[in-house]
């Protein structure tokens, strides 16, 4: 028989991403909704290995859905990756009652929660928050949207430059692995072409594609890069190799970084934020654990931390097609 829980904890871990305090939010409310207690744990795994909680009621996350960031802060841990890390984690949760928790992060921060469910038996569940939106189980994870926003916003302003100067601009966005921030902001800021992991364009193929556009009559042109993309060792050398074979061009290059995790979040990522916080309250007291909630075609969904660990985030093929239309 399940352990009744009185007492949730909830924390981010990890990098990042917006929609994170909304979710924290969300989760908060729950709890005081359903008359259970409810205690932020700061710093992720390292501030549950040194019991740094605070309570957590309805008034303790007013005006924080607007928020980028995470006002639990985040950490990366190495002593959660060792047996002793974890027992220590588990005796601060028990001391301070709590009987299971939320967490908020990625592939990294579910790993951690799904070995400790298994060594301690521990409920726990799980809230995908990353901009790359590279977690099985999910259609979107929370942050993706606000990222995608912020770099149209970016690039819109960038193909302002290029234009005025007749210019080619390499945009470098976040996508170590999978290139779905490419791909989306890619068609929507109208790039010429998107260079991701998952496609492998080549450079001679890049070129002859840049050579139509400016035989097209294109006197500027925006080329999306993942940072995973495999063509070149890194955007400068694309930059160079372009630089060389074409050297009509006047090329410049922008590596986006770290603006695209922070900002508020959009609409889309605070709703979906209330919504996961909601259900995975309501999951972990229906006596289910080691889940994650995901979404597919507006529905709420569960799946198996280790599904979304191991699952592959899968590119989609459709907005691909369009795309090669769309760069025609």
């Amino acid at each position: 028989m399940a352990k009744e829980i009185k007492k949730i904890g909830v924390f981010t871990s990890g990098g990042d991403s917006p929609g994170m305090n909304a979710a924290i939010r969300a989760v908060v409310r729950t709890c005081a909704f359903l008359k259970i207690d409810c205690v932020g744990i700061y710093r992720g795994y390292q501030g549950m290995i040194e019991g740094d909680f605070k309570p957590m009621d309805a008034r303790s996350v007013n005006n924080i859905i607007n928020k980028g960031g995470t006002i639990l802060k985040s950490a990366r841990c190495q002593e959660f990756r060792t047996a002793e890390g974890r027992k220590k984690a588990y005796e601060q949760l028990t001391a301070e009652g709590i009987d299971a928790f939320v967490v908020i992060g990625g592939d990294g921060s579910f790993t951690g929660a799904m070995i400790f469910n298994e060594e301690y038996g521990f409920p726990v569940i799980g809230i995908p928050g990353t901009i790359d939106n590279d977690i099985y189980g999910t259609s979107n994870t929370l942050g993706f949207d606000t990222a995608c926003n912020t770099v149209v916003e970016v690039i819109d302003k960038i193909r302002d430059t290029a234009s005025s100067h007749n210019r080619l601009f390499f945009v470098e966005v976040m996508g170590r692995d999978v290139g779905h921030i490419a791909l989306n902001v890619g068609v929507g800021a109208g790039a010429e072409e998107i260079l991701i992991p998952e496609e492998n364009l080549g450079l001679e193929r890049l070129v002859e594609s840049l050579k139509r556009s400016k035989k097209s009559g294109k006197s500027s042109s925006i080329v999306v890069v993942a940072e995973g993309d495999k063509i070149g060792k890194s955007v400068f050398e694309l930059k160079e190799y372009v630089e060389e074979h074409l050297p009509i061009y006047d090329v410049r290059v922008s590596v986006l970084g770290h603006l695209q995790r922070g900002g508020a979040p959009s609409c889309f990522d605070r709703v979906l934020a209330s919504r996961m916080g909601v259900k995975a309250v309501e999951t972990l007291l229906e006596g289910k654990s080691n889940l994650m909630v995901g979404i597919q075609n507006n529905d709420l969904i569960l799946t198996p931390i280790n599904k979304a660990i191991k699952g592959e985030s899968k590119i989609d093929k459709e907005l691909i097609r369009v795309s090669d239309i769309m760069t025609t």
